[in-house]
C-alpha cells in the first residue's frame, strides 16, 4: 500500500497545501471528501478563527484532515494548544525548526509532516522524528527556500538520504506531474496552486481570475532579503523590484511590505497593490473547477500517463 495513504488514512496520496487566505474549511473538507488530504491554512488565521474552521471542517467531512502551521507564526503557542484541544489528527509544519513542536504534537497522538527546501533541512526532519517530509521546489508559490532548488532536483536528492515517507511539492499541477514526482522517489504530492484556483478556495474571485490568465514567466521569486516569495508581477511587485534595484535594506523592504499585503491581494482581490502569491504552474490552468472535478482529473490523467509510459517507454 502507498506509504502516504497508509500514514494518513486517505485514498489518494494527494495533499492540498495549507495556503494563507485560500485554505479554509470549505476547501480542506472538499479535498478530504474527494479522497485526498485537506489542510487548513493556520498562517492567516487568528487562533479562535482556526478553532472555528476546525469545527466546521469536522462537520463537513468524516475523513482525515489536518492543519498547516508556519512555525514563525506570532501566536504559535495558542495555535498548537487549540490543535491539541480540538484533536486534529495531522499537522504540517513549515518555516522553522521541526524539533521545536514535533515531540509535543506526537505526545498528543498527532502525526507530523514538515516542509523543507533542501537536503540539509530534510536531514534535520529525520533527526526530529517527523512522520513525513515535504520537499518543496522553488517553483512553488508563496514563501520559498533560499536554495532555489527545483522539484526535479530536490526529490531524488532527499530520497537518497532520508527514509521517512516523502511528499513532493512545487510546480505539480497534473496527473502526469504526480507520476513524474513518484517516479523520482516521492510517495505522494502536495499541491497548492492547483487547489487555490478551485471554486472552494477562499481566495477572492478577482485573484483567481488573474491567476487563470497568467502566462509563462508572469511570476517571479523576490523579497530574497526577507523571505523569498514567489509573486505575480503587478504594481506592488514593481515597487519591490525598484526598491531592490536601489539597494533597499531588509527593514526598508519590510516597511514597503507593511501589514496585510497578502490579505489585500489574495483575500480581498486587490490585484494591483496586493501581494499575489501563486506558483509557476498557474500558467497551466485556465478554468475554474470544483475540487471534485480536479481530483477526478488528476486520478484519470495519472492512470492514463502510467499506462502510456508502460506501453511506450520500456527499454
Amino acid at each position: 500500500m502507498n506509504r502516504i495513504c497508509h500514514l494518513f488514512g486517505i485514498r489518494y496520496p494527494i495533499i492540498q497545501g495549507g495556503m494563507v487566505w485560500c485554505s479554509g474549511w470549505r476547501l480542506a473538507s472538499a479535498v478530504s471528501n474527494a479522497g485526498g488530504l485537506g489542510l487548513l491554512g493556520a498562517g492567516s488565521m487568528h487562533p479562535e478563527t482556526l478553532r472555528e474552521h476546525i469545527r466546521k471542517c469536522k462537520q463537513a467531512t468524516d475523513q482525515p484532515f489536518g492543519v498547516n502551521v508556519p512555525l514563525m507564526y506570532p501566536e504559535i503557542e495558542s495555535i498548537m494548544k487549540i490543535i491539541v484541544e480540538e484533536e486534529v489528527p495531522i499537522v504540517f509544519t513549515s518555516a522553522g525548526n521541526p524539533k521545536t513542536w514535533t515531540e509535543y504534537l506526537h505526545n498528543a497522538g498527532i502525526k507530523v509532516a514538515h516542509v523543507v527546501s533542501s537536503t540539509r533541512f530534510a536531514s534535520k526532519c529525520e533527526e526530529a522524528g517527523v512522520d513525513a517530509i515535504v520537499a518543496e521546489g522553488f517553483e512553488a508559490g508563496g514563501h520559498n527556500g533560499r536554495e532555489e532548488t527545483t522539484t526535479f532536483c530536490l526529490i531524488p536528492a532527499v530520497k537518497r538520504m532520508c527514509t521517512a515517507p516523502l511528499i513532493a511539492a512545487g510546480g505539480i499541477m497534473t496527473g502526469e506531474g504526480i507520476l513524474a514526482a513518484m517516479t523520482l522517489g516521492a510517495d505522494g504530492v502536495q499541491m497548492g496552486t492547483r487547489f487555490a484556483l478551485t471554486e472552494e478556495s477562499s481566495a477572492h474571485f478577482t485573484f483567481k481570475d488573474r491567476c487563470l490568465r497568467l502566462n509563462e514567466g508572469d511570476t517571479v521569486l523576490t523579497l530574497k532579503q526577507l523571505s523569498p516569495t514567489r509573486l505575480i508581477k503587478n504594481d506592488f511587485y514593481k515597487q519591490v523590484e525598484e526598491a531592490e534595484r536601489k539597494g533597499a535594506s531588509a527593514d526598508e523592504l519590510r516597511e514597503l511590505l507593511g501589514k496585510g499585503r497578502a490579505k489585500k491581494g489574495i483575500f480581498e482581490g486587490d490585484i494591483f497593490e496586493g501581494e499575489l502569491e501563486i506558483g509557476q504552474g498557474a500558467s497551466m490552468i485556465h478554468r475554474l473547477q470544483s475540487v471534485d472535478e480536479v481530483m477526478k482529473e488528476l486520478v484519470e490523467d495519472y492512470n492514463a500517463a502510467l499506462r502510456r509510459t508502460q506501453e511506450t517507454c520500456a527499454l
